[in-house]
C-alpha cells in the first residue's frame, strides 16, 4: 500500500497575492502522538466515516473483512484458541468497540475489556458442507449499533484438522491490521495452550488516543485556518468539474442502477500477475521518471478507464494507509482511507508528461488523505447519488519471509477462501509487490474485483487485458503519446456533472 507522504506538498492552483500569507505556513507544528485524555464522548476517527455511513445506509455486509484459516497437524487445542480470540479482543479495543448514532453525529463505545464478549463459537463440520457455511458466516451483516464488531467460528473437522473462520467489519479493522492481529493471536494461542495469560508488549498508544490525537491534529472545520478546512478546500477545488459518473460499457441487465451503488455487491474477480522482467521494467520506468512502481501503476491505470469510459478527464482511488508513525505499526484498527487523484489525460502529451501529471497528483493526494468521502461529497456540485470515484487500485508490497514464520508450535495453517467476494465499487485492482530475501523483484499479482451486477466476465476480461497490455507497454519503454493509447477516448467530448439543487 502506498504511504503518505508527511510534507503538506500539495500544489496551490491559483497564485496569491504577494503579501498573502500562505495556508500551509500558518498551520502550527502539531503535538506529537502520544496518550490522550478520556473524553465522555468518543468522535469517529476520519478513516470510519465512510464506513458507518455506508453501514447506515443498509451496506453493512459490503464492509466485512472476512478471513479463513485451516489448521492441521499436531492435535489442536481449541480451548486455548478460542480463549486466544479473547486476548486480542481484550487487547486491541477496536475489537470491542460498538457505534451507535447520537444528536450530535456517530460516536465510538468501547465496552469495557472485562464485559466485552464476542460471538466466538465452536462447530463440528465436514469439508463437504465447509465452504457453504463458512460463505454464509462472512456474509452476515454486522449492527454497529449494538454489536462488537468481531464474530469467530471454529470448524471443528477432526481432533487435528479445524478451520477457524473470523469477520471483522472493516470500520475497526484494516488490511494492516492483519499481520498484528494474527501475530497476537498466535502469541495468545501459545501461552493459552500452556494454561498461561499471554505477555504481550504493552500498546504504546490505542486506538482511542489516535482519534483524538487525529482530531487535535485536524482541529475543526469552522476554523478556516485548520488542517481540516484546508484540506476539504483542496479536494473541492480540485475535484469541481470533474465528469461523474463515468460511462462504462455495462452489462444491459444493470441498466437503471447508479453505478458504484448495488442491492446486490456480490464479486467476481479474475486474477492478475506481471512476470519479474515487467515487474524490473516498471521499477526503471519509475527510477526515470522520478516517480514509484505505484505512480507507474497509476498512469496505466488511468488510461484504462480512460479507454472503458470513453473519456479523458478520469478519477480513480487509492488507499493510504494512516500508519505514518511508528507507535501505530502494532495497532489493530481502520487507519486507512482512500484518497482520490483525478489524472487529466487530454492535458499529457506524452507518457513523460503523463507520467509527472500522476506523480504530482499522487503527493498532492497524500498530502491531503484525511477528508471523508461523506463530508466532501456534500461540499460538491454534483448529484449526491453519484459516487465521488468508481475505480481503484491498491499496491501494496510484500517482502519474503522465512520460512519458519509460517507454521507455529507444529500446525501448518493455510489461508483458505470464504467464498465472499464483495465488490464495492466497478473496477478494483488490489495488486502486490514481491521481492525475494535479497530485496530482487520477483513479481506483482492480485486479483481485479467487479460487481456481476455491473459488468459479464466477458466485459470485465476486456478491461483486464487492456490494463495489462498498457502496463506491459510501459515497462518495456513506451514513451510516445498518450492520445494513441486511448482507443479513441481523448476525441470523446467529456459530459459535465448536472448542479444539483442546494
Amino acid at each position: 500500500m502506498v504511504v503518505p507522504i508527511a510534507a503538506w506538498t500539495a500544489p496551490i492552483e491559483r497564485r496569491k497575492p504577494a503579501d498573502q500569507t500562505d495556508f500551509l505556513q500558518i498551520v502550527t507544528e502539531p503535538a506529537p502522538l502520544r496518550r490522550m485524555s478520556r473524553r465522555p464522548r468518543i468522535p469517529l476517527a476520519p478513516a470510519q466515516e465512510r464506513v458507518w455511513h455506508a453501514a447506515a445506509g443498509g451496506y453493512s455486509a459490503d464492509w466485512n473483512v472476512a478471513r479463513a484459516f485451516r489448521i492441521r497437524g499436531t492435535v489442536v487445542n481449541i480451548a486455548a484458541l478460542t480463549a486466544a480470540i479473547d486476548d486480542v479482543v481484550r487487547r486491541h479495543a477496536p475489537l470491542r468497540t460498538c457505534y451507535p448514532a447520537t444528536p450530535d453525529g456517530p460516536i465510538q463505545v468501547v465496552v469495557d475489556a472485562d464485559f466485552a464478549r464476542a460471538d466466538v463459537r465452536v462447530v463440528d463440520s465436514f469439508a463437504g458442507e465447509l465452504g457453504e457455511r463458512i460463505a454464509e458466516f462472512s456474509g452476515r451483516a454486522f449492527d454497529l449499533a449494538t454489536d462488537l464488531p468481531l464474530r469467530a467460528r471454529v470448524y471443528r473437522l477432526g481432533t487435528r484438522d479445524v478451520v477457524l473462520a473470523l469477520v471483522v467489519h472493516h470500520i475497526s479493522l484494516d488490511g494492516q491490521s492483519i499481520r498484528p492481529f494474527m501475530r497476537d493471536l498466535m502469541t495468545a494461542y501459545l501461552a493459552r495452550a500452556q494454561r498461561q495469560a499471554p505477555a504481550f508488549a504493552p500498546l504504546p498508544v490505542d486506538y482511542i488516543d489516535y482519534t483524538l490525537w487525529k482530531h487535535e491534529f485536524l482541529g475543526a472545520y469552522d476554523d478556516p485556518c485548520s488542517r481540516a478546512s484546508t484540506q476539504l478546500r483542496y479536494w473541492a477545488n480540485n475535484l469541481v468539474g470533474r465528469p461523474t459518473p463515468l460511462e462504462f460499457p455495462c452489462d444491459p441487465a444493470s441498466s437503471g442502477r447508479s453505478p458504484g451503488h448495488y442491492v446486490d455487491a456480490t464479486g467476481d474477480s479474475i486474477p492478475v500477475r506481471f512476470d519479474a522482467a515487467v515487474h524490473r521494467g516498471l521499477l526503471v520506468r519509475a527510477r526515470q521518471a522520478g516517480a514509484s512502481p505505484f505512480m507507474v501503476l497509476q498512469a496505466a491505470f488511468a488510461i484504462s478507464v480512460a479507454t472503458f469510459a470513453a473519456a479523458a478527464d478520469v478519477t480513480v482511488a487509492t488507499a493510504v494507509s494512516g500508519r505514518d508513525d511508528p507507535l501505530l505499526a502494532d495497532l489493530v484498527g481502520n487507519l486507512a482511507d482512500d484518497v482520490l487523484m483525478r489524472i487529466r489525460l487530454d492535458r499529457a502529451g506524452d507518457m513523460a508528461d503523463l507520467l509527472e501529471q500522476v506523480r504530482r497528483v499522487a503527493l498532492a493526494a497524500f498530502a491531503n488523505p484525511d477528508t471523508s468521502n461523506p463530508r466532501l461529497q456534500r461540499c460538491l456540485p454534483q448529484d449526491p447519488g453519484h459516487p465521488l470515484f468508481q475505480a481503484t487500485l491498491i499496491l501494496q508490497r510484500d517482502d519474503a519471509v522465512p520460512a519458519a514464520d509460517t507454521g507455529v508450535s507444529g500446525l501448518a495453517i493455510t489461508a483458505i477462501p470464504t467464498g465472499v467476494i464483495r465488490a464495492k465499487h466497478d473496477l478494483e485492482f488490489s495488486l502486490a509487490e514481491h521481492y525475494d530475501h535479497t530485496g530482487a523483484p520477483t513479481g506483482i499479482d492480485g486479483p481485479f474485483l467487479y460487481p456481476t451486477a455491473r459488468f459479464t466476465r466477458d466485459t470485465a476480461e476486456r478491461f483486464v487485458a487492456k490494463f495489462r497490455a498498457t502496463v506491459e507497454l510501459i515497462a518495456g519503454g513506451y514513451a510516445g503519446p498518450v492520445a494513441a493509447l486511448l482507443d479513441g477516448a481523448s476525441c470523446r467530448r467529456v459530459r459535465r456533472p448536472s448542479r444539483s439543487r442546494g
